[in-house]
């Protein structure tokens, strides 16, 4: 018969752990424990706490900043996550001292460093800079639209609240009408009536709150925009996945390593970023003791949102060597023009018949008698709008009377549309061409078609790595302040990455440097480089990542 030995899964094993020994030297966590040990000033972080006296005593700041710099790393976005991590994970234990702080901590922690976090992001910058990991002589700019922590449902207008507060008021009277019916019901449906009434009476008293606390939000235009009553900074966006309630998170990245210079989360479109993060950018290099005239000779990479006339002007004034491309760049390549896929007949694509020549401001004859334009059929266009302003210039806007252009005969060659009541004719007033032709120029010509080709290579690996390596797809956190906070301790980590790449691994007596040890000893217990590549380090910035598809 055979023998065995019991199984006995009841009894108790003790196992010896050095914490220090779970962080082997060249791994991503031991980067991330030597980073925040020995370059993060964590002093900033003193003026929260008020238990010298009495209290009890709290965890370290540096615990919790190592356990999250990791969690983001691999992916981990939610607190409950983090805690679990913490209390099962050797790597998250050790960098917690066995302290395993509850999720409530961490959370707390995380939407609760608006003040520290550029502090602590320059640290960062600054470890990039003292090992040569920045090379300043190119930058891409882009951005990534992600959602808030919010639903869509909860926005609109002032108008557009009220009566959904209104409704929701119909179906609280009406639920409560039903509970009063359902006395004689089971417990359990009593207590799913019970339930309604208290999620109802909740989201009235949310809007009725908002309401009464803030005002309509004015847009660009002076109109009134849409609002939430759930997260108001958020806004409604276009996206690869349709529209979204959310935020876009931008990034400036240089070349020499995608490190990552700035990082900030707006409510607004590409168009009016471009300048504050080129200020953002400044006030970090001018915290790592680069002077002001950094940008000066240097190029500048963006795509075509944020393309404008105030978005030039900006890259002027800072002496910027820009590669902004408008929105037809395409189609005046002439790599475009030979595709195959763009033949008729092809791929089942027929291109559609062509339209009659629409008339344009050249065909119309300005009367300076009565300040109005003539059209071609001898109709009179008047005033309608004057100093509209978009993105590229300045213009007056002239209408014509809707019975002048229902008869015309010319109609289809005057209006775009069928649809069309009647003509608006738009006549410029201010209209540089010395910012936005130059720039058609410098992209249309094959130096400049090489440089702007680089910027994917740049900026588009580091929001692959971001969203989908490291799972970074939408904010946890509510209102700008705190949103900014998580994107930029994702923008740390990603640093953190390449100096774990490729200011460590690829110099070992860097380590010896920072902690004390023997860079030959260290340099043996070191895996190969392609192998750590392959367990630690993010694809993207090797060539093997995809690159994220707008």
């Amino acid at each position: 018969m055979a023998k065995y030995k019991p199984c006995n899964d009841k009894q108790m094993i003790m196992l010896p752990i050095s914490l220090q020994d779970q962080l082997v030297p060249g791994s991503l966590e031991h980067t991330i424990n030597v980073v925040v040990d020995e370059h993060l000033d964590l002093s900033v972080f003193d003026a929260r706490y008020r238990n010298d006296q009495t209290g009890a005593a709290a965890i370290h700041p540096k615990i919790l900043l190592k356990v999250i710099l990791l969690a983001y790393a691999k992916g981990m976005l939610s607190s409950r996550q983090i805690e679990r991590a913490c209390r099962e994970n050797v790597i998250f234990i050790a960098l917690s001292y066995g302290y395993a702080p509850d999720h409530s901590t961490i959370a707390a922690f995380i939407s609760s460093m608006q003040a520290e976090i550029e502090s602590l992001f320059c640290n960062v910058l600054l470890v990039c800079e003292e090992l040569n990991l920045l090379g300043g002589t190119h930058f891409a700019l882009d951005g990534v639209k992600l959602s808030a922590n919010v639903s869509k449902e909860w926005s609109g207008t002032f108008d557009e609240l009220k009566r959904k507060r209104d409704k929701l008021q119909e179906k609280l009277q009406q639920v409560m009408a039903e509970h009063l019916q359902a006395d004689q019901q089971p417990e359990v449906e009593i207590e799913r009536q019970r339930k309604r009434e208290r999620r109802l009476q909740n989201q009235i008293e949310r809007l009725n709150e908002f309401l009464a606390q803030n005002k309509p939000k004015r847009g660009s235009n002076g109109k009134e925009i849409q609002s939430n009553a759930v997260d108001n900074d958020s806004v409604k966006m276009p996206s690869s996945h349709g529209v979204i309630q959310g935020y876009n998170a931008q990034a400036l990245v240089d070349s020499k390593h995608q490190i990552i210079l700035v990082a900030e989360a707006f409510a607004s479109q590409d168009h009016d970023n471009l300048e504050p993060m080129l200020a953002g950018v400044k006030d970090n290099l001018r915290a790592i003791g680069k002077d002001g005239t950094y940008f000066a000779g240097k190029q500048l990479t963006a795509d075509s949102n944020y393309h404008s006339l105030r978005s030039l002007t900006v890259c002027q004034r800072e002496q910027l060597d820009a590669y902004i491309p408008d929105i037809c760049f395409r189609s005046r390549d002439p790599r475009f023009a030979e595709r195959d896929r763009f033949q008729d007949g092809l791929h089942g694509r027929q291109r559609p018949a062509a339209k009659p020549d629409i008339f344009t401001l050249s065909d119309f004859s300005f009367d300076p008698l009565t300040q109005t334009y003539r059209c071609p059929n001898g109709k009179h266009l008047t005033l309608h709008a004057r100093n509209q302003i978009n993105r590229y210039r300045t213009y007056d806007v002239y209408h014509a009377r809707p019975a002048d252009c229902a008869a015309c005969p010319l109609r289809s060659r005057c209006l775009s549309k069928a649809s069309a009541s009647r003509r608006y004719l738009s006549v410029p007033i201010f209209q540089p061409p010395n910012l936005i032709d130059a720039m058609k120029a410098k992209i249309d010509s094959p130096p400049g078609r090489k440089i702007y080709a680089g910027r994917l290579r740049i900026v588009e690996p580091v929001f692959a790595n971001i969203c989908f390596h490291k799972r970074m797809n939408r904010f946890t956190l509510r209102t700008k302040p705190k949103v900014d906070v998580q994107w930029r301790l994702y923008a740390m980590v990603h640093n953190i990455g390449t100096i774990h790449a490729f200011g460590r691994l690829n110099e070992p007596s860097q380590i010896g440097k920072w902690r004390g040890y023997n860079p030959n000893t260290v340099k043996k217990s070191l895996r190969p480089a392609a192998q750590l590549g392959k367990r630690d380090f993010f694809d993207s910035l090797v060539g093997r990542f995809p690159c994220r598809i707008k």
